[in-house]
């Protein structure tokens, strides 16, 4: 028996299909009895007909960190043949053992059922029994080896007693059901009589034509015959009832669980198994059949599932509209545990790529700006997770960052108590957001809501993330509106903003207030002798000294050019004089240590008053801008320049 560390990944794709559920079922069953932990990566593919969505989904495939696990399950039929090729390969270079489910594949275990055999008796039942001439067939995906084994035994069929099988007569589906649907609609308009048979390559397809037949006034069995593959619960409950074949399907699930723990003692088990499929025949081929399950059993099954399915919806609703109304990402936070505890899970972990909101970019001068739109995770996940979520021991907490690698902070326990992890990608198109795993839950097997509910997830995050984004563009635009992007300081509309108001109380309180202008000197020769880049560099210079010399909360601000101010409250003339005295210590001390060609040096002029009621901050300023002119005017510019311009290293 494997040690309760014991951790098999399963891969699965579309785990609200029966064909899966019963799998995994099987799978459930042996690790419960035999204490084996799982870890299912599950996506959604290939039901939207999204492209980028599907992308999405399939990334989930790219975190499994195959060297943490003792052994993998793959539902191989489930998902993409080359997803399929690349997880196989990272499979074996982790070096553990694997189980490939209804698909061959080299180098692993393999678990077959023998589709070919059971369609055939069906074709044959067809017409010998029922004497049909006319066949037509619904196909799943041309890549799936399940779809062509049981295409190519019908066939055979037709071929052993030479019915032709025009090609009108096959549709080519995705083992979807509204294939079936689709198909009647190509059959009806091919041109080609009408056909007495049409064989599903499975039931779902199988139910979803004889809908569409009845909508056509075409009645299955009396007008033609329709059959279906796999025996699922609708099939063997529809009116008329289905037939079908049964597949071994937990047990094919239970026998690749117990591979993977036999091989872990040290046993060397069979690397190939075939299990056998049976037909079953029923009411749709014309078969007469007596009940085969108990009628009261299958109508309180009915209504628990309605039941069910309408409470998801009303939960799915008021998912929705708690997730929008939020303003912070605490609130979302907040909203979304009450849905988490209706998942009756042990635990949950909100895993999210650690950019997945686009954090803007520093820029060498300063600006932040945001991350280019095609900057964003679309393959793998960030190297470093966030876990702003965390559900466990019966309380919501936050959890810690961890490398993606990890997959999941408590991907094992100490507590010795089995794990069914569920990983569900969380992502808007292509671009990844992150992922969640929710533990010990029914409601990803049991409701057909968990996509929804994963969707509803993915999607709120995407409309809070987009909040997030305007929220930085909103304060990128009142930068720009407020702050000068070459030196970093206030703009002429950011000094009014900030210093009207302590203007206006100082108005009210009758305190003084100081506006002290300062005018770079010798900016142009600089511009001229050395280039504009230069003369930037200086009023770059100029303004980190000024700014850093407001100690005691003054507001600096470039006026513009060369021209700057600096706005105190309750100042005197010594606390003015000790301001003029700061900038030039500061300019001295910069032009000693800067190794420039030239030299830095301000005119300085202040106003320093009681504003009276009716004047402006500008008016001040006005007054300021005349005492810094008198100041200029007794200076000689040619001091803070060089006689000889020397060229810049």
């Amino acid at each position: 028996m494997p040690n309760p560390c014991f951790t098999i990944a399963v891969i699965a794709c579309g785990i609200d299909e029966e064909y899966q559920q019963s799998i995994l079922s099987g799978i459930h069953r042996y690790a419960a009895q035999h204490h084996v932990n799982l870890a299912h990566f599950i996506a959604f593919g290939g039901i939207l007909a999204n492209k980028k969505y599907d992308q999405g989904e399939y990334n989930i495939y790219e975190l499994p960190n195959f060297s943490l696990f003792d052994g993998a399950i793959l539902l191989t039929n489930t998902f993409p043949a080359d997803l399929a090729e690349a997880l196989c390969a990272r499979i074996k270079a982790a070096g553990i053992p694997a189980v490939s489910i209804d698909k061959e594949i080299e180098g692993l275990y393999n678990i077959g059922i023998r589709n070919a055999t059971a369609m055939e008796q069906i074709t044959r039942h067809l017409i010998e029994k029922h004497g049909v001439k006319r066949l037509n067939f619904v196909t799943g995906p041309d890549t799936n080896s399940e779809s062509v084994e049981r295409f190519e035994a019908f066939k055979r069929v037709l071929d052993e007693y030479q019915i032709p099988l025009e090609s009108e007569r096959v549709y080519h589906g995705t083992f979807r059901g509204k294939d079936g649907r689709r198909a009647v609609e190509s059959f009806l308009s091919c041109g080609l009589e009408f056909p007495e048979a049409i064989v599903c390559a499975n039931d779902a397809m199988a139910l979803s034509a004889i809908l569409k037949l009845e909508e056509n006034g075409i009645h299955c069995p009396n007008d033609v015959l329709v059959t279906g593959f796999d025996n699922i619960f609708a099939a063997r409950h529809f009116a008329p009832a289905m037939t079908s074949v049964e597949r071994p399907l937990m047990q094919s699930g239970a026998l690749a669980c117990e591979i993977i723990c036999r091989k872990a003692a040290g046993e060397e088990p069979n690397s190939e198994h075939e299990l056998n499929a049976v037909p079953i025949y029923a009411e749709s081929c014309g078969c007469t059949v007596g009940e085969t399950d108990d009628i009261n059993a299958y109508k309180k099954h009915s209504f628990q599932t309605i039941e069910n399915f309408q409470r998801d919806v009303s939960r799915q609703n008021q998912m929705s509209c708690s997730l929008v109304e939020c303003d912070t990402f605490d609130e979302y936070l907040d909203a979304l545990k009450p849905f988490i505890k209706h998942t009756k899970c042990e635990e949950f972990y909100l895993c999210l790529n650690d950019n997945w909101h686009m954090k803007p970019l520093q820029h060498e001068n300063g600006y932040s700006g945001m991350m280019p739109p095609d900057d964003y995770t679309v393959k793998g996940y960030a190297k470093r997770m966030i876990m702003p979520l965390a559900y466990y021991n019966g309380d919501f907490r936050p959890g810690e960052s961890f490398v993606s690698e990890e997959m999941l902070p408590r991907l094992r326990t100490d507590d010795g108590e089995v794990r069914n992890m569920y990983f569900v990608p969380l992502h808007f198109r292509e671009r990844c957001l992150g992922y969640f795993v929710i533990v010990n839950s029914d409601f990803p097997m049991l409701s057909s809501m968990f996509h929804t509910w994963s969707i509803n997830v993915s999607n709120s995050l995407e409309n809070f993330r987009k909040l997030l984004c305007m929220d930085e563009i909103v304060q990128e635009l009142d930068k720009l509106y407020a702050i000068d992007s070459l030196t970093g300081i206030f703009n002429r509309n950011g000094f009014k903003r900030s210093a009207q108001v302590l203007f206006d109380q100082c108005k009210a309180e009758h305190r003084t207030v100081m506006i002290m202008f300062a005018d770079m000197d010798g900016l142009k020769g600089i511009n001229d002798n050395y280039g504009h880049k230069e003369g930037d560099h200086a009023i770059r210079s100029i303004a980190s000294i000024l700014q850093e010399c407001c100690t005691h909360g003054e507001i600096c601000c470039r006026f513009g050019g060369d021209e700057f101010f600096i706005f105190g409250v309750d100042y005197e003339e010594e606390s003015a004089k000790a301001m003029r005295d700061r900038i030039n210590r500061s300019i001295d001390i910069c032009n000693r240590n800067s190794g420039r060609p030239y030299q830095l040096g301000v005119s300085l002029g202040a106003c320093i008053a009681v504003p009276p009621q009716e004047s402006t901050i500008f008016q001040l300023i006005t007054i300021a801008d005349n005492r810094m002119y008198e100041e200029k005017k007794k200076k000689n510019p040619s001091k803070y320049l060089k006689q000889q311009p020397q060229s810049i290293e």
